[in-house]
Formats: C-alpha cells, structure tokens, sequence
C-alpha cells in the first residue's frame, strides 16, 4: 500500500459499505447524481475506497493496464478496508484478498488508478491487490488465499491482455523508488504464477 503524499508506514488500508447484487430500492439513498456501483470482477465484494484516495480515469482509454502488483496489506482485511474508506488517508488498491477464506473485495474500479505503487506511473498502468497478512507471518499466505488471488489476477491479466509471467506480475518491493518490501521473502512467486497460468 501506498500514501499519494509520501511513503507512511503500511499500517493503512481500506473500508466501505458492501453493496453485493441488491435491488436498487433496497439501497440506502446516494447523494444526488451518485450511481451504485458494481464489482468489475465478479465474484468480488464491492466495498468502495473513499474518492479522496484515487485519482478517477477511464483506463484502458486514458492509460493502458500492462501489469498487476501484488502487495501484502501488514493490517487486518477490516482494518485495510477502513484505511481506504478514510479520506485522510491517501491510499487505496483495486482489490484486497482476505487471509483466512480467499474472500474478495474491490475498492477501486478498474478504470481509475488506485494509489498503491508509490510511482505514478505504475499507479496509472496498474491493478494493485492487497492481501491479508504481514510480510514476516507465512501463515497468513493460506492456500485460500492463493489461489483466490490467482484466479483474481487470472481474470485481470485475461481482460487487459497481460502476459501471466512474473515481468507483468511483479510486487510492490520491484517497483522503482519504493521503500516497501512487500510481499517479501515469504511470498511463494513459483506457486503463485503457476496458480496464475492454471486458474
């Protein structure tokens, strides 16, 4: 995760109001002008990052997708969703990925550039996704969350035309000018392209 301002700690992430598949006239009312708006990956939670903390675009027209950064949250699932609904915070990611079961929730729509990377550029050329755990705690790193996560960058890399590889499907410690190490030493990239390329 990353802050627009400067490099915080990683101690942020995200928050927000579910809106699965409920009809329109159960939704709470929106300020005027406001849309609900839906996962782009399917089986994913809408769970909506603050508009503070992404910058809205119309990728792939505005900028093209070309790469998928994986990054590991060092906070909570709820606790990285509540650090991307606040505004103060200045980050967000596409999607987060919790530990336990795989779940999947989408903070950002594909089409706007998340603030996760650190780097401009990455940001605008990127899907960013969180996942529960801490860099130095492997156990976090369950098979759940592998092979959700995988089936997730599957879909995205098949969408935008991304190869699966690991020149496309990089961490956020290979960005340049960052000062993160996430997902580190523990993140196992052999398993997680092979999943990638069989999901």
């Amino acid at each position: 995760m990353d802050r627009a301002r400067s490099h915080p700690s990683r101690r942020r992430i995200l928050k927000g109001a579910a809106l699965a598949a409920v009809p329109c006239a159960l939704l709470p009312a929106t300020r005027a002008g406001a849309r609900p708006r839906f996962a782009d990956y399917p089986p994913a939670e809408w769970q909506p990052a603050s508009s503070s903390n992404y910058t809205a675009s119309s990728r792939p027209t505005s900028y093209s997708v070309d790469r998928v950064i994986v990054h590991v949250t060092q906070e909570t699932y709820a606790s990285t969703l509540a650090i991307f609904q606040n505004p103060r915070e200045k980050v967000s990611a596409h999607y987060v990925v919790r530990s336990a079961d795989g779940h999947v929730a989408q903070c950002v729509r594909e089409a706007d550039v998340a603030w996760h990377a650190g780097n401009w550029d990455y940001n605008t050329h990127s899907i960013g996704i969180e996942h529960e755990g801490w860099v130095d705690r492997p156990a976090y790193f369950t098979d759940a969350l592998y092979e959700r996560s995988a089936q997730l960058t599957a879909a995205i890399c098949d969408r935008y035309g991304i190869p699966k590889d690991r020149a496309h499907i990089i961490g956020h410690a290979e960005v340049p000018g960052t000062d993160h190490t996430d997902p580190g030493p523990n993140w196992d990239w052999v398993r997680y392209i092979r999943l990638v390329n069989f999901a």
